[in-house]
């Protein structure tokens, strides 16, 4: 979500104009910021009430049963330096991220070979890719479209009217603006909001003197919150299409996921309050 490579920084950083080896060095340290705050609940949870994870007797006695192997230390670790090369090159300014993808694409193809790919398998990968990036290019194409349309229609300055009528604080208008992002998550995907909102939203951010960093993150943090947030959470009903219990029934899911976007909220709160833990490692690396 934040942690680079994030689809949604990509796709946001497109949409607003930002620069995307920007976004994924501002995401770093909210993103470290929320996964110690999952890391603790889940640390004090798991100490309160050890009989929700499981039989830790049984799990030792399956990774002594099926060990690693050798194939797959390879595999991880030809992805950790994938990553560290790639995502290393953005941060430090030596290449884009443009560059980085085939830098990326280059280095994953050695990955496969040295763990002998076969040609169906590399046919088959590329299939799979064109398959997801074909869909979210036309997407990001028909989206730029649409923020022209808003621009050279004056609709952007028409709700940016709207939105300064009802206050002229900051702060008031990205409360409104989260409002209208968590009641979008209940029915739409992160990427399509990020399409239909971004384009108005971005522009309205810029005048109210938000910082466009900080404004990424926050928007994108509300956006998942939203996902969670009932009675329509969409990522709470993909859970449970994918989940076989019986036990884990909707209400359950719902209960378990509301610890989880108060976490997000209340980032969104921190950044917005202290929006320099978005912009701070940008500044400082590029």
């Amino acid at each position: 979500m934040l942690i680079p490579p994030s689809i949604l920084l990509i796709v946001w950083g497109v949409i607003a104009g930002e620069s995307i080896g920007r976004l994924f060095v501002a995401g770093v340290v909210p993103g470290l910021m929320l996964a110690c705050m999952f890391f603790l609940f889940l640390l004090i949870y798991a100490y309160l009430k050890p009989e929700k994870f499981g039989d830790s007797e049984k799990g030792s006695a399956a990774q002594v049963k099926n060990p690693i192997t050798r194939h797959e230390i390879t595999g991880a670790s030809g992805l950790i330096i994938l990553i560290i090369l790639v995502l290393g090159g953005i941060w430090s300014g030596f290449f884009t991220p443009t560059e980085a993808a085939g830098v990326g694409v280059l280095l994953a193809i050695i990955v496969g070979l040295v763990k002998r790919m076969s040609l169906k398998d590399f046919a088959a990968a590329v299939l799979n890719t064109g398959r997801v990036s074909a869909p979210l290019l036309f997407l990001l194409i028909t989206a730029q479209m649409y923020s022209r349309l808003l621009a050279n229609g004056g609709i952007i300055d028409v709700i940016g009217q709207l939105f300064f009528g009802i206050s002229e604080s900051p702060y008031l208008v990205l409360a409104i603006m989260v409002v209208i992002w968590l009641l979008l998550g209940m029915f739409l995907d992160s990427v399509s909001i990020i399409l239909l909102t971004v384009p108005i939203f971005s522009p309205i951010a810029l005048s109210a003197g938000i910082d466009p960093l900080a404004f990424a993150i926050i928007g994108i943090l509300a956006i998942e919150a939203g996902l969670l947030t009932p009675p329509f959470g969409m990522c709470v009903y993909t859970v449970k299409g994918a989940v076989t219990d019986p036990e884990a029934t909707l209400a359950k899911i719902f209960t378990g996921a509301i610890p989880y976007w108060i976490m997000l909220l209340s980032l969104v709160l921190i950044v917005a309050i202290f929006p320099t833990i978005a912009s701070w490692l940008p500044a400082k690396m590029l």
